[in-house]
């Protein structure tokens, strides 16, 4: 097995567990916000969906640099584009695993506010970095690579719009913690998880597209095939 396959086997494996990740969390939202069922089947359901909604997020920061590793073998990377891919990965993982288990430091409030525009940034330079290679031809012989960075950064952009739409969720989540809930409060949480449905939905389909492109590989350019006879013949014979 060589690298390359080794790096494509942890594509495949992030992308399985960020969807696979991704509707577990959806699913168990559902038991957050019904109103019918206890408050501790309420608060065990969402120690479910928080548990399950760091695999996702956990994929996410990591497979940006894998593909980028990958994609190497098609289109290689300058030196300043290759250094913060592979910086990228172990970084962001950082700061998302500080949110999910330092929820009682005096710092998150400050983190949790430089990971979402850490994101916007992101979204920014895929799509920055994108035209610049399409501007230049790099991606002129591997488009779909082109297709997969920008709909990655539309996923992260699902994710920061998820994000704005599920506050009045959190602030719920918390009422519920403190038995100070009321119906108010559970029509305000049903109501924000309808209002990112078409965000999660959106994710989900991106990742499949991702997977199709990736598959696919729609408009490679495939390299002439030379034959051997004819190109010996054409050295021996040259032109009168």
């Amino acid at each position: 097995m060589e690298v390359h396959d080794i790096f494509l086997w942890m594509h495949l494996i992030l992308f399985a567990y960020w969807l696979g990740g991704d509707v577990g969390v959806f699913c168990s939202s559902k038991y957050v916000i019904d109103p019918t069922l206890q408050r501790e089947t309420r608060l065990i359901a969402a120690k479910i969906m928080i548990g399950c909604d760091l695999v996702p997020k956990i994929c996410m920061t990591l497979i940006l640099t894998v593909g980028g590793i990958l994609s190497e073998k098609y289109t290689p990377h300058p030196t300043w584009q290759m250094i913060p891919i592979v910086l990228l990965a172990p970084f962001w993982l950082t700061v998302v695993l500080l949110q999910h288990y330092k929820h009682h430091a005096t710092w998150l409030p400050a983190l949790i506010k430089f990971d979402f525009w850490f994101r916007v940034l992101i979204v920014i330079s895929l799509v920055g970095s994108t035209a610049y290679s399409w501007s230049i031809g790099r991606l002129d012989e591997h488009p779909w690579i082109a297709g997969k960075i920008l709909i990655f950064a539309f996923l992260v952009f699902c994710g920061i719009m998820i994000r704005i739409g599920l506050k009045d969720f959190g602030t719920a989540y918390v009422k519920i913690i403190q038995n100070a809930y009321n119906d108010d409060d559970n029509a305000k949480m049903a109501a924000s998880l309808n209002r990112v449905k078409p965000w999660v939905y959106s994710i989900w389909v991106g990742l499949a597209f991702e997977a199709l492109l990736g598959f696919m590989q729609f408009g490679k350019t495939e390299a002439p095939v030379v034959d051997p006879v004819k190109a010996a013949t054409a050295i021996e014979m040259p032109a009168q």
